[in-house]
């Protein structure tokens, strides 16, 4: 019997099975602290619908991408008000992003939505999340505060009262920035923790305009034990484009969903 020549037949026979075997599916890779927050970004509007909502939408997608950080689940219109923000559509929710919503938004039952925020999850809210639900006090005093008006669009020296928060910790102080800047129907100071504010009235046309003045622009909260962040800024295309801004969002995110 010619031994070598069986050798060679069993090595020859061995290669070919591990050539034939399929490769193993990678395993995903997990993000640090976990697997990726589910996030319900609303865009739904009732009222005045800013032109920049497709970018907003483009820019938290690609943040979302890159950080690993959470997985946003648009919620684009009235069926999805429906669908999303009830008890049951939250039920594996992290948190809500109300992003340049306006008016009655039409969640069936606001006072839950409101309770479950403040079971531990997370509420953010960019823009005219402030211009939303005037005829809901309870939102409004989760949010922090109500918008009252606007002048022009103007260039502004935001200062960064909050270097430590990670919402604020990204931004130079003072941030120049170009947008529509929003006043308050009350000084939202005493009941937020105010991370950017403005110590004159931005030279939006109005007649206080450059006067001195206490004007938040973006701050946190509690509610309960939820996690409340508001920012008056994103009114532009321009603004949701802006790196420093993704990094004040950013930021915010971690923060409010709490991650590392």
């Amino acid at each position: 019997m010619d031994f070598p020549l069986m050798r060679l037949a069993a090595c020859v026979l061995a290669m070919a099975t591990v050539c034939c075997r399929q490769p193993a599916t990678p395993t995903p890779a997990t993000p640090p602290g976990g697997p990726a927050k589910r996030l319900v970004v609303v865009t739904h509007t009732t009222g005045f619908r800013h032109d920049s909502i497709a970018t907003a939408e483009a820019v938290i997608t690609r943040l979302a991408t890159e950080s690993a950080l959470f997985a946003p689940v648009f919620c684009r219109t009235a069926a999805d008000v429906a669908r999303l923000l009830t008890p049951s559509g939250l039920a594996e929710t992290d948190g809500v992003f109300f992003v340049n919503t306006t008016g009655n938004l039409g969640i069936a039952d606001l006072p839950a939505f409101l309770a479950w925020i403040g079971q531990g999850r997370a509420f953010l809210g960019a823009h005219s999340a402030s211009d939303t639900y005037h005829d809901a006090p309870e939102y409004l005093a989760m949010l922090g505060a109500e918008f009252d008006t606007h002048g022009d669009q103007t260039t502004v020296d935001i200062r960064v009262e909050d270097t430590a928060h990670p919402a604020g910790a990204p931004l130079p102080s003072p941030w120049r920035i170009f947008d529509e800047i929003y006043e308050f129907r009350a000084n939202p100071r005493a009941r937020v923790n105010v991370l950017l504010s403005l110590d004159r009235h931005p030279n939006d046309g109005h007649a206080a305009a450059g006067q001195p003045g206490d004007f938040p622009l973006a701050w946190y909260r509690t509610h309960g034990n939820g996690r409340v962040f508001y920012t008056a800024l994103g009114h532009r295309d321009e603004v949701w484009n802006d790196t420093r801004f993704q990094q004040h969002l950013l930021g915010a995110l971690r923060w409010a969903l709490g991650a590392p």
